[in-house]
């Protein structure tokens, strides 16, 4: 049995498998699942969370006071941090990038980041251009004025995407081997939306390490597949350097003491054809996915993640790229607060 790190109970476990049958039958390809993670929680819904249980078991034990983290002012992951903070009495200073407003909105606070600044967070705004560049060294120097000041940070990189936070989609994966049983499921493609990296790495560890008979497909929805396929075998690579004997015990045992994992051959598949115009920005083709989705299913997307990657998962399935799959898992990670910011489009588009 898998020796698991200290976490912090936030989510409601396990969150269900569910599938899409009338979808699944109008595209006549293979069936259609959704594994429901959007339904870890209310205001903490999503994958975030999941990966906040692991991160949050270490800020507690090094005594932090107050959690750095970074995203875009329409950030789920930020959110999330901000909620947790207060949900455990903590502090939570946010570095946002703005980006670009849904057409026809003129309203900055709404969605996710009206929830940040209800739940306390200090926020800073910066532009888009240039915001990643100088990001490392503007989170250092907003840590260093609190230590200053005798408070005690702790730095969450973007959307908790690192080593320890690629635990919560390992413990995902265990999840999804008894969902697979339960569902008689043999054979299978495992999609998701890939922004920062560190579910689609979990997905991997945790299928290979659970011997779960399928093959994780993520979908991009801002840098290109060298991106992701680098920045995921990083983040392998950090796990692998924390826990070496679990990393051992699922079959992750060469040496990694240096940098990006290259010893072991890790298949990470990204498909980026659907990132169109870039990250938070959603064509009129997935705004009419996620309007479809709630209409067919009752099931809710958002514009940033899951519309963009669901709707590039249902083109694959049109092309019959899973031609022989009787079986797709969408990992769906939430982000329904997302949705507010973009209503007059979809008001005009699919109303």
């Amino acid at each position: 049995m898998l020796t698991y790190p200290d976490r912090v109970q936030l989510a409601q476990l396990p969150t269900p498998l569910q599938p899409l049958d009338r979808l699944s039958e109008k595209l006549a390809g293979p069936r259609i699942w959704l594994k429901r993670d959007d339904l870890s929680g209310s205001h903490l819904s999503g994958n975030k969370v999941r990966k906040l249980e692991f991160i949050l078991a270490r800020t507690q034990a090094q005594g932090a006071d107050i959690l750095i983290t970074c995203g875009g002012t329409q950030s789920n992951h930020c959110r999330a941090t901000a909620l947790v903070a207060a949900q455990l009495g903590l502090k939570c200073h946010l570095i946002l990038r703005q980006d670009p407003l849904p057409a026809g909105s003129t309203e900055l606070h709404d969605g996710n980041l009206l929830l940040d600044e209800l739940a306390g967070a200090k926020i800073d705004v910066y532009p888009a251009k240039g915001f990643g560049a100088g990001l490392r060294m503007r989170m250092q120097a907003v840590a260093d004025r609190y230590s200053t000041a005798g408070v005690r940070p702790y730095l969450i990189p973007v959307g908790a995407s690192d080593g320890i936070g690629i635990w919560g989609y390992i413990a995902a994966a265990e999840e999804l081997k008894n969902d697979f049983k339960r569902a008689a499921i043999n054979s299978a493609v495992i999609a998701c939306a890939s922004g920062s990296g560190g579910t689609q790495a979990g997905l991997i560890v945790g299928v290979e390490g659970f011997k779960i008979p399928a093959e994780v497909l993520g979908f991009a929805v801002c840098d290109n597949a060298a991106y992701f396929h680098a920045k995921i075998k990083s983040d392998i690579a950090h796990w692998r350097r924390e826990w070496p004997e679990q990393a051992a015990e699922f079959g992750f045992d060469a040496d990694v003491s240096v940098g990006v994992d290259t010893n072991v051959d890790i298949k990470v598949n990204v498909n980026d054809v659907y990132i169109g115009d870039g990250y938070a920005l959603a064509s009129d083709e997935v705004l009419q996915t996620i309007a479809m989705l709630a209409r067919e299913e009752g099931v809710l997307l958002d514009p940033v993640y899951t519309g963009k990657a669901f709707f590039g998962l249902l083109e694959e399935i049109k092309k019959d790229t899973f031609d022989g799959v009787s079986d797709v898992v969408f990992i769906h990670t939430g982000g329904l607060f997302g949705l507010f910011p973009w209503r007059q489009r979809l008001n005009r588009l699919v109303f």
